[in-house]
């Protein structure tokens, strides 16, 4: 191990309307140090995940961090981003730069500001995270392609609609119990499975339960090395991180596989010596419940074709044998693309160290995050593992 978590602070997800990007950045910058018991003359570089697509016209945020302390003036900030994987990309980076000996301490931001953006135009700003030359067709949306995946899982192994729905109701049931969801609401498994009026077909199999939210937020978090780690509060070590990348076309891939999520998944495992078994919970990317679905065979939880079998049977629930989303996931938290990645580091390290309050589950201890880019394009995987709590 060679970087830790020593805090974090998370701001409300959803629409949040009078607050800019700059607003959402000073929401939780300055509140993770503190978390840490630190101030900002205390950090040695900032990184800020932030979708590069063009929600908002204020771009280049890096510097906006500066504006919540006089003390950040003159620390190095950097931008960091890679589709809706930015804020793992960020938190990887800081972890480098702890690993490079260039810092001891970084500050980590994930923020999006997605609303300010028309609502017909958010879709076509998502869409630049496809490959474009083929994907991006008049009036496709990631839904499109993610119901594409859907119908043809359904080809192969049966229709999956009441596992999805199942997916769906655990986690806006699991996000009633998190204080920053964006829809804190137990819609019900009947409701999650019934098409109608308000939940109607979105794109092939998908219903509107079954697609993430558009949203804003912010999330920061506290990177510090081990040697001071151990003298702070609480932190939360990096077992093991993996981070891999996989073609972008989806015609150059068995895209029902998810390989590049089970490689990562292969490959933090191998460096933590660790098996999916020896996790209490796992933060995974839901942004829509066919994926969820697919991670589950990924991440090594159910065989190829079973992943609605382990939904259906409970073993994902917050009392299951491996907890999947106790936060509520992106499904019910909401899913502001830069914030998504560092708020997933957040819950995971709050479920980690037992502080997770209602969200928390029985057993605290390893924990998971899985964050991807694209379609399982840009994979990161992070196994967390409590060392003061």
């Amino acid at each position: 191990m060679t970087a830790c978590i020593v805090g974090w602070s998370h701001g409300r997800f959803g629409k949040r309307e009078g607050a800019d990007l700059e607003a959402l950045i000073a929401e939780v910058a300055v509140g993770a140090i503190e978390d840490a018991g630190l101030g900002p003359a205390d950090v040695d570089a900032i990184m800020v995940g932030h979708f590069g697509g063009g929600f908002v016209k204020q771009d280049f945020p890096a510097s906006l961090v500066l504006q919540s302390s006089a003390a950040f003036r003159f620390k190095p900030a950097t931008r960091v981003e890679n589709a809706c994987a930015t804020g793992s990309a960020a938190v990887h980076q800081g972890i480098t730069e702890i690993e490079a000996r260039r810092a001891r301490i970084v500050l980590v931001v994930g923020v999006e500001k997605m609303t300010e953006t028309p609502g017909d135009q958010i879709g076509g700003i998502l869409m630049k995270a496809s490959y474009v030359k083929e994907e991006d067709r008049e009036g496709m949306s990631f839904a499109g392609v993610f119901g594409q995946i859907a119908r043809l899982y359904f080809q192969r192994h049966g229709d999956q609609s009441d596992a999805m729905a199942r997916i769906a109701a655990k986690n806006h049931r699991n996000g009633v119990d998190n204080p920053w969801a964006q829809l804190r609401k137990d819609l019900g498994f009947e409701f999650c499975r019934t098409i109608s009026d308000r939940n109607p077909l979105v794109a092939g199999p998908l219903r509107r339960t079954d697609c993430s939210l558009v949203s804003d937020g912010a999330a920061a978090l506290v990177l510090a090395d081990v040697e001071t780690s151990l003298r702070l509060r609480k932190a939360v070590a990096f077992r093991a991180r993996a981070h891999v990348n996989d073609y972008l076309p989806m015609s150059r891939r068995d895209i029902v596989a998810f390989e590049g999520c089970a490689h990562a998944w292969r490959m933090a495992h191998r460096d933590a010596g660790t098996r999916v078994d020896d996790l209490r919970a796992v933060e995974t990317h839901d942004c829509f419940t066919i994926a969820e679905l697919l991670q589950y065979e990924a991440m090594g939880l159910a065989a190829p074709g079973q992943g609605g079998r382990v939904a259906l049977d409970g073993v994902t629930e917050k009392d299951g044998r491996l907890p999947v989303n106790p936060s509520g996931g992106l499904k019910s938290k909401g899913h502001p693309i830069g914030a998504t990645g560092v708020s997933m580091h957040v819950m995971a390290a709050m479920q980690a160290t037992g502080s997770a309050g209602a969200m928390q589950v029985r057993d605290p201890g390893l924990t998971g995050v899985f964050n991807m880019g694209g379609a399982a394009v840009a994979n990161y995987v992070s196994i967390l593992e409590p060392l003061r709590a």
